[in-house]
């Protein structure tokens, strides 16, 4: 893994600069590094095959944060959903060739990127051009940017609920198949997340789904926190999907006083070790993407990380770094030997 280091102000002050060149100076103390100096070590490089990252705009807005982040962590993957609280298919041309030229300069990977579309805001009767347009829109910028995967779900049911549940798969699948259509033409592959959607919550649906659309463009997103909140158990959803499983995100929770609580990975109830293992033991290989959700839940409304995000940030991903270097064959670095 590759170590890097910010170039700081000598009056103890570090500038930094988003995308469009505007100048934001930060308390030194709001440093991921002051703030939590045991979290900044690396702990364990990640198995082999295996590549750590994570969905920046849980960090913080800005991308110069999000890059400053994943420098702390050392990763050199990020997975990109909004930049200054807007999402990546509607920035103007000008505010995505900066996002674009600043995520290279600072070595940073794109793994995937994060749509709305067929989300949680989207029910399947809605407008089907703004799933259309979103995808047509984030084609030539997945290319710029050097992946090929997005993020999508399986539409929410119909707010009214005027459709039964195979009216409801029907047409979820139809609009799926579409844009799997429109995906393969460009060479890019859509990721279906088990979360809000037809196909979200139940594994025989989301293997139906993968059958009745039969594209090369379609495949399977595991999130591995997103039972407790939708009411299954996600390691038994995945025990029945691991071998569709093409990339994973990080999360973990518990149910309390009839709440969700996020926890830092490994301190909640969704078996996330025992899932690391299980796609390890299956032969996965991929990114393993963070997705902390303590501050940062967009169906919530909440997209304020907090002047503790970043520092919040680094130590979700030191958390997963140390529950990964408990795995078969886990590559431990020089700080944890």
């Amino acid at each position: 893994m590759r170590a890097e280091t910010e170039t700081r102000d000598p009056t103890g002050t570090a500038e930094t600069r988003d995308p469009t060149g505007t100048a934001e100076t930060r308390d030194p103390t709001e440093n991921a590094e002051t703030r939590h100096p045991a979290e900044t070590a690396a702990v364990a490089a990640p198995p082999p095959g295996i590549r750590f990252a994570g969905i920046g705009d849980e960090a913080a807005p800005a991308l110069t944060d999000q890059i400053r982040a994943h420098r702390l962590l050392g990763w050199s993957a990020i997975e990109l959903r909004d930049i200054d609280g807007v999402a990546l298919a509607d920035l103007d041309d000008a505010a995505f060739d900066s996002a674009r030229t600043a995520l290279h300069d600072a070595g940073l990977d794109v793994v995937c990127v994060d749509s709305r579309i067929a989300n949680w805001a989207r029910p399947v009767t809605g407008d089907f051009r703004l799933d259309r347009d979103e995808l047509e829109r984030l084609i030539p910028r997945c290319a710029a940017l050097g992946t090929r995967y997005i993020r999508v779900m399986s539409y929410p049911d119909d707010p009214d609920g005027r459709l039964d549940e195979p009216e409801w798969g029907r047409r979820a699948t139809a609009r799926l198949k579409a844009l799997a259509g429109q995906a393969r033409d460009a060479g890019l592959v859509l990721l279906h997340e088990n979360c809000a959607g037809w196909a979200g919550s139940h594994a025989d649906r989301a293997l139906r789904l993968l059958e009745d659309v039969d594209s090369p463009a379609l495949r399977l997103l595991f999130d591995t926190g997103n039972g407790i909140a939708y009411g299954y158990e996600g390691y038994d959803m995945l025990t029945a999907l691991v071998d569709r499983v093409e990339h994973v995100q990080i999360k973990d929770a518990r149910a309390e006083a009839g709440e969700v609580r996020y926890t830092l990975p490994g301190e909640g109830g969704c078996r996330v070790h025992d899932c690391l293992r299980l796609l390890l033991d299956h032969g996965y290989t991929g990114t393993w993407t963070i997705e902390p959700h303590r501050s940062v839940r967009p169906h919530e409304g909440r997209t304020d990380p907090g002047r503790d995000g970043v520092a919040e940030f680094v130590r979700y991903g030191r958390a997963l770094e140390r529950l990964a270097a408990d795995l078969p064959h886990a590559g431990k670095t020089e700080e944890a030997r």
